[in-house]
């Protein structure tokens, strides 16, 4: 089933606030206040004053102006001041822009769907260079990117032939401050400290804080520029989930009707750690006069994250780890074909403590210079950054027992939630750790893994820029033609493992122990919590490895190496009344993509290499055209054939190869080193009405037709390769009658259509009235439609879902108000449901269904403008005001997989400005 035919009234949300947003502006376009803009002679000259413009108007209408003069479709968000961005994340800044949304991972927004494209369609740069991941992919994870060390960032919808590192649905480029464009020293201090309303769950606090400091000055007559950041986050992980074991299936299990949709398991769980994270930048601008400009920026971050899942989860395949009798429902609840409720009789509920440990460093740094000659220009640009991350999870599994270890099996109420956590109730009491033993239970006794990631780029950048001259000066400005080179290598470890007994069950010393958790949201009462790390060091051996067979698979690394030239004619021209702006060109890419792996042969029990790649070019013309009309009207078309790059871990040539001695045919699955990527053709429109830089509005229409598209696949492959000599016969004596079996990999497809609407406005709402003067609004709504569908590789959610990542309907609505230092916000984002990309219960990247999400956050401060106090500010914050629930589903929404809550954070703190 589709989201469409699926969706409740809660997804399918009016838009009435945003459509209330959008037609103040309009009833403002219509007003008298288009004459006061018009160029109509005044009475008389009133006397000029300064007119200082800071806070949230400052923010608004530096990113009006960017989009205002951009040659491109695009969005921007700027920083009101100095380490001040609107949002405690830069995920929840861009998430705000009109075509974007934002995915939450563990209660953050971490990454960015664009115009209901998955993040994997999207680039991420970094003062426009393009950014490594500590991900398995390309995607960024932006919460690895302190805000108050961003200036702002831009959003590029349309793509011209000088933009390198280009997304197919959109580029999105995070700045970092120029020092030589402030008029003189500048420091800037943040603190705010933070507590979640979910309270403490086990070792972990539910406070935190966040601290920054920025310096900015010059030097040498102001030829020397020189800027420092700091940031500091510590924040804490909470949150209550419930979740299912994936897929629900058609099973007769004992006491349920035939073909009764049920899963094979469910949970609950109170999860609990904590995140750091420490970001620096540096910039060094040095102008010595107007002819040359050279900069060095660096950036650098560590994040570390460390928490446990601490639940009670009970299995419902029937499997009690051989133990009689069998689960038994008795009595269960039918509701649609699928069980809404009963009671399971003779299960095996677990208490276990899934422990994981992140850290994740990056280093981006780069040198750009210009030169400006009379008639022309040379841009240069050399740039470096790397990403690793490094990762221990471990498992422990406690079981009520006795001392010989004999199973305690259990009866468990059990209610399936629908827009609210499942229910489990179990017969007996397991908040007592003298009960609970370390065992192998039909989980083990524990597993674990240690997974690593490195990924490197290097790049270099040559632009020249050629005034035109003659004839041609009539249509064009200047010319463009450079070339670029990105080096990029990326590769992945995984060892890993059982965590196994040493010697007989044992309950766990009592100095392990932390406070226990309450599971009472999912009816699960309290269970003990403990230090997994420590138990497993005492009580278990664990000896991760990359050499078994089932493991070979895991470790691969991809390199892309990108020859990048082109060729771009800058538009400036006048067509009577009408003047006309933008670019044309052409972008030619090389791609040289291979990959280094292992395989491991089953028949001789070898590990061997396996190195595959292809090389391909692409040939990437753009247009972007922006007609001046009367009062500050603007219409823009954009035309060009976009790709986006596939996903790292699908370029891998490493596989897992097996054969069926049933069939006598041999198999595998895997990745595929000879992908091309995915390729579109896209036209967009836009019309834009300014008010100078204070106020627009925009409607927006775009178009996109993928040629192609990535699916994961099982499709006929020759494995002569792979396969030992004298193995293959028609006589049954020979362990194969074929060399040609199925794998399971990704492969190119046809691609389909995608489009969508877009209407924005921000208008002060002085511009109404007078008596309005402090109150604002800014709005925005997207409406996004695919007739793509893909099948889940899982078969978790079944054939002909969704594109990944998209909303049918995106909407943001912020309102404020700001005078005489006082400033209050409040600011609300939706989605109707979409397929997410997510971790699931084995932490691989799986599809589910999300629940539509809206999420309020609240802001009020209160900034000294004169006095002794003067550059001091306030500020309370509150994010998801509303502690609005993250909720996945298996397709229909009666088959919930996952329901969470991560509480809403307060935030309040200082700034100061000197």
């Amino acid at each position: 089933m589709t989201i469409a035919t699926k969706r409740s009234k809660a997804a399918a949300f009016p838009l009435k606030p945003v459509a209330a947003g959008c037609a103040l502006f309009v009833a403002a376009f219509a007003s008298p206040l288009h004459a006061q803009t018009s160029d109509a002679p005044q009475a008389a000259e009133a006397p000029m004053t300064a007119v200082v413009v800071s806070g949230i108007r400052r923010g608004i209408e530096d990113a009006i102006s960017v989009k205002k003069d951009s040659s491109s479709i695009v969005e921007a968000i700027s920083a009101e001041d100095i380490g001040k961005l609107p949002d405690v994340s830069i995920a929840e800044s861009i998430s705000r822009l009109p075509g974007l949304a934002a995915q939450r991972v563990a209660g953050r927004a971490q990454v960015i769907s664009v115009r209901g494209l998955s993040p994997d369609f999207s680039t991420t740069l970094l003062n426009g260079r393009e950014q490594v991941s500590t991900g398995d992919n390309r995607s960024v994870e932006f919460d690895q990117y302190p805000s108050e060390l961003m200036a702002g960032v831009t959003v590029y919808k349309t793509p011209d032939a000088g933009l390198i590192g280009q997304g197919l649905s959109g580029t999105i480029d995070m700045q970092t401050v120029r020092p030589l464009s402030f008029g003189g020293r500048t420091v800037a201090l943040n603190a705010r400290g933070e507590r979640n309303s979910l309270g403490k769950i086990g070792d972990a606090k539910d406070t935190g804080n966040r601290v920054s400091a920025s310096y900015i000055d010059q030097f040498a007559n102001r030829t020397i520029g020189i800027a420092l950041g700091y940031a500091h986050l510590e924040t804490p992980i909470l949150s209550n989930e419930t979740g299912l074991y994936e897929p629900w299936k058609r099973d007769a299990r004992p006491g349920l009707p035939a073909g009764t949709f049920g899963s094979d398991g469910i949970k609950a769980v109170a999860r609990s750690g904590r995140n750091e994270r420490d970001g620096l930048m540096g910039v060094l601008q040095y102008r010595p006069n107007k002819q040359w400009t050279s900069i060095v920026d660096v950036y650098a971050s560590r994040f570390k994250s460390e928490e446990t899942a601490n639940q009670i989860e009970i299995n419902l395949s029937g499997w009690n780890g051989g133990y009689e009798p069998g689960l038994l429902y008795n009595p269960a609840v039918i509701n649609g074909g699928t069980i809404a409720s009963g009671t399971a009789n003779n299960v095996y509920p677990l208490v276990r403590g899934m422990y994981n440990k992140r850290k994740d460093d990056i280093r981006a740094a780069g040198w750009s210079n210009d030169f400006k000659m009379d008639g022309w220009s040379l841009f240069a640009d050399l740039n470096y950054s790397k990403a690793k991350r490094n990762e221990l999870s471990l498992e422990n599994n406690l079981q009520m027992s006795n001392a010989a270890g004999d199973p305690f099996l259990d009866s468990v109420k059990l209610t399936y939630g629908n827009g609210g956590y499942s229910q489990l109730t179990p017969g007996r009491d397991y908040s007592n750790p003298n009960s609970l033993y370390v065992r192998n239970t039909i989980y083990g006794s524990g597993y674990g893994k240690t997974p690593s990631v490195e990924d490197e780029l290097k790049g270099f950048k040559l632009v020249a820029n050629i005034q035109a001259s003659g004839a041609l000066e009539k249509a064009f400005s200047s010319f463009d033609i450079g070339a670029n080179y990105a080096d990029r290598t990326k590769n992945k470890h995984q060892p890993e493992g059982n965590i196994n007994l040493k010697g007989a069950p044992t309950t766990i010393s009592s100095d392990l122990f932390y406070q226990s958790a309450d599971l009472g949201f999912a009816g699960a009462g309290f269970i003990p919590t403990w230090n997994v790390p420590a138990v497993v060091n005492k009580y278990m051996t664990f000896a991760p490895n990359d050499t078994e067979g089932y493991l070979i698979a895991k470790t691969w690394e991809v390199s892309e190496k990108i020859t990048t030239a082109f060729a771009k004619a800058n538009i400036e021209a006048d067509l009577g009344a009408v003047s006309l702006r933008g670019n044309v060109g052409v972008q030619v890419q090389r791609t040289d993509q291979s990959s280094a792996s292992r395989w491991y042969d089953n028949t001789t029990g070898a590990i061997k290499p396996i190195n595959d790649g292809k090389k391909y070019t692409d040939v990437l013309p753009s247009m972007n055209l922006a007609f001046g009309l009367a009062n500050q009207q603007t219409v823009r078309l954009a035309l060009a054939k976009q790709l986006a790059r596939p996903r790292v871990d699908q370029l891998r040539s490493a596989l897992d190869f097996g054969i069926d001695t049933t069939k006598r045919e041999p198999g595998a699955s895997g990745g595929n080193a000879q992908l091309d990527p995915w390729r579109a053709k896209a036209f967009d429109i836009s019309y834009e009405k300014y008010f100078d830089k204070k106020a627009y509005f925009a409607a927006a229409a775009f178009f996109k037709k993928l040629d192609t598209y990535i699916f994961t696949q099982t499709r006929s492959y020759d494995f002569t390769a792979y396969i030992p000599p004298g193995m293959v016969g028609n006589d049954p004596s020979f362990p194969l009658h074929t060399v040609t079996g199925n794998y399971t990999a990704p492969y190119n497809g046809n691609g389909g259509n995608l489009k969508g609407v877009e209407l924005s406005a921000s208008m002060p709402l002085n511009m109404l009235s007078k008596a309005l003067d402090g109150f604002g609004v800014t709005a925005s709504t997207t409406y996004t439609d695919s007739k793509i569908s893909i099948e889940d590789p899982s078969g978790s959610i079944g054939q002909n879902i969704p594109l990944p990542g998209l909303s049918k309907r995106v909407s943001n609505l912020t309102a404020y108000y700001e005078k005489n230092g006082f400033e209050t916000r409040i600011s609300q984002r939706r989605r109707s449901d979409f397929v997410g990309e997510i971790g699931n219960f084995s932490n691989d990247r799986a599809l589910r269904y999300v629940v539509g999400e809206n999420v309020i956050d609240f802001q009020i401060g209160y900034s000294f403008e004169t006095g002794s106090l003067k550059g001091l500010g306030l500020v309370l914050q509150v994010n998801n005001l509303r502690n609005a629930a993250y909720e996945t589903y298996n397709g229909d929404r009666s088959q919930q997989l996952e329901y969470a809550k991560y509480g809403r954070t307060v935030l309040a703190g200082m700034n100061y400005k000197f």
